[in-house]
């Protein structure tokens, strides 16, 4: 089973860093005005999102259930832990909509809304990193 976590840990790491950097990306392309980078950044939030994010999620996902009924986890700390993923599987779903808007150039946010929206996954991490380590209740 400490394999699996060890595994479960090194995919949710390739999760946030997706989850951390297509936002900047979103940030960097809210800025952009010239079609050169306008293409170079469809390109890349294509790629972390299809080739990085979502194998990373799902992976992450697939062992932390596994571990969840490997281990027969119980306590308040696991629901809060899973309500908390569930709405990251929610801003990550969220992602490949903007990525999306901005591949259809339907793109309607300035590129602070992008720098706020670049925060959340952050805020998470740290609850779902007290969570697993403290056990709060």
């Amino acid at each position: 089973m400490l394999w699996l976590k060890s595994f479960h840990i090194i995919f949710m790491v390739t999760w946030f860093a997706g989850l951390f950097y297509l936002p900047r990306l979103f940030v960097y392309h809210a800025m952009s005005d010239d079609q050169p980078s306008i293409d170079r950044f469809k390109i890349m939030e294509r790629k972390l999102f299809y080739g990085i994010m979502t194998p990373g999620g799902i992976i992450t996902l697939a062992l932390g259930f596994w571990l969840w009924f490997g281990y027969g986890f119980t306590g308040g700390w696991l629901h809060a832990k899973t309500a908390l993923v569930a709405v990251l599987v929610i801003y990550h779903i969220w992602c490949g909509k903007l990525m999306l808007d901005f591949k259809h150039d339907r793109n309607n946010k300035s590129h602070v809304w992008y720098r706020w929206f670049n925060e959340v996954p952050v805020m998470f991490l740290i609850a779902i990193i007290i969570l697993v380590e403290v056990k709060p209740f």
